[in-house]
């Protein structure tokens, strides 16, 4: 196979990405896209500090598209799209990214109703 040098910036960035620690995993992110209202769920198959690749059939999108990926726990984020396959894009953040922020599970303290907070004490009784 041949190696070559990448002749234009998303190609350069799109290498940088590859080459970056990418984490394998399965989550959903909702990407807006560039002339549409509501952003369009997609699923993340690997996840860089740099980039992502995402997973989803979205009709007329083209490399170089700009697009804020919204991740949990982070927000949304700016970046670019770098290529376009059959069912997949690749994603170029505008700016790193912590990715084990992303996949941090987020635990709320659950408001715990009277008649349950009075067991505060053992759940069983001494005969």
């Amino acid at each position: 196979m041949e190696s070559r040098v990448p002749t234009s910036v998303d190609e350069e960035v799109a290498s940088l990405s590859r080459s970056a620690d990418r984490d394998s995993l399965f989550m959903q992110a909702s990407v807006l896209l560039p002339g549409q209202q509501s952003p369009v769920t997609v699923r993340v198959r690997n996840l860089s500090a740099g980039g992502m690749l995402a997973e989803a059939k979205v009709r007329g999108l083209a490399q170089g598209a700009a697009v804020e990926v919204e991740l949990r726990n982070i927000d949304f984020v700016p970046g670019r799209v770098v290529w376009v396959g059959e069912g997949k894009f690749g994603v170029a953040f505008d700016h790193p990214i912590d990715p084990q922020a992303v996949r941090r599970q987020v635990v709320q303290k659950m408001e715990v109703p009277p008649h349950i907070s009075a067991l505060n004490g053992p759940l069983y009784r001494r005969r």
